[in-house]
């Protein structure tokens, strides 16, 4: 039978290491712009300095993250995953004017280089490249200081060297890190991230960065952040999200050594699901309370006064055998 539709959608998703596993078992003076304006966002610069505050402040404002995204085996990129995760992710925008992107790092396949931006991500992911603030991954830095990446998000990305920022949504402070930093860089991230967090006190806090601190997934938790995640706690943040495993993770609230802690703990989504070939879950990781890498999609999440509801926004499934219902809940801020 020739492929073609789904089959080819499906394809491209899978490594052949994969199969073989499977088988047998704005960190600078950055002024308000008015594509900010439209998302309802607004960047501070890397001395902290506000550059206003955003829309939606009681009513909530809504984010689609998701990293791990653009993997374009053949080369039409209307056959990636990255196509199927963008059309979930425009359906949404449209519908809401102030909604915003955060991209979860792994924009591009393998190597992060211009040609992957411009042939991949930017026929898929770029139609909204506008309203989406993002965050480096490892596959980024496979081209030497990340340079297409920073090149291609500009402004919204901070600066080579200094890919760290932070923005305001709604009654939300959000900050964004790079968890490929070498140690002096990443020490200056984390003086950074106290001097933002003192100058920006707010009830509700959340972080993204790539790596994540807990996962269950191929490449397991990655201790790198721990002190970022640290820092955030004391600060009395809420959420952390990251990528690098392609699969979809909760975890519940709990602190920078894998303690539970329902009072002042930090909850953890990890969502590589973006469109990369899935990766299967190995050994569970404590206090992961749902883990699907069933299905390719994005979380999206409202981030109102006071709380945060998530919501896993299908896009396509990898599997149909014994797939629950994609995730979904509501929490109150600390």
């Amino acid at each position: 039978m020739p492929l073609s539709g789904p089959l080819l959608r499906l394809l491209p998703r899978f490594s052949p290491h994969l199969l073989l596993r499977l088988v047998p078992a704005a960190a600078l003076a950055f002024a308000a712009m008015p594509a900010a304006a439209q998302s309802g966002a607004a960047a501070t610069g890397a001395a902290g300095t506000a550059a206003g505050v955003s829309t939606g402040v009681t009513v909530g404002v809504t984010v689609y993250t998701v990293g791990d995204i653009a993997r374009c085996a053949y080369a039409d990129p209307k056959y990636s995953g990255a196509a199927d995760t963008a059309d979930t992710v425009a359906a949404g925008l449209a519908a809401d004017r102030d909604a915003v992107v955060l991209t979860l790092g792994d924009h591009t396949y393998p190597h992060g280089t211009a040609q992957e931006f411009r042939d991949c991500y930017e026929p898929t992911w770029g139609r909204f490249k506008d309203r989406t603030w993002p965050t480096p991954g490892n596959h980024e830095y496979y081209t030497p200081q990340a340079a297409p990446y920073f090149a291609y998000f500009g402004a919204r990305a901070g600066r080579a060297g200094r890919g760290w920022y932070s923005l305001q949504l709604g009654s939300w402070h959000v900050v964004s890190l790079d968890s490929n930093l070498a140690p002096l860089e990443h020490a200056a991230q984390l003086d950074w991230l106290r001097a933002d967090l003192a100058a920006h006190p707010a009830r509700c806090t959340l972080a993204f960065w790539h790596h994540p601190l807990y996962s269950s997934g191929g490449h397991g938790s990655v201790p790198k952040m721990r002190d970022a995640w640290e820092i955030l706690q004391r600060a009395g943040a809420e959420l952390v999200l990251s990528g690098h495993d392609h699969d979809y993770e909760r975890f519940a609230p709990q602190d920078a050594h894998g303690r539970l802690d329902r009072a002042r703990g930090m909850r953890q989504f990890v969502v590589g699901t973006g469109g990369a070939y899935p990766t299967p879950f190995l050994l569970t990781v404590a206090n992961s309370e749902l883990r699907d890498a069933s299905r390719t999609g994005v979380l999206r999440l409202r981030l109102r006064r006071g709380g945060y509801d998530w919501a896993f926004v299908e896009s396509a499934k990898v599997t149909t055998l014994g797939t629950a219902p994609p995730d979904r809940g509501s929490e109150q801020c600390h």
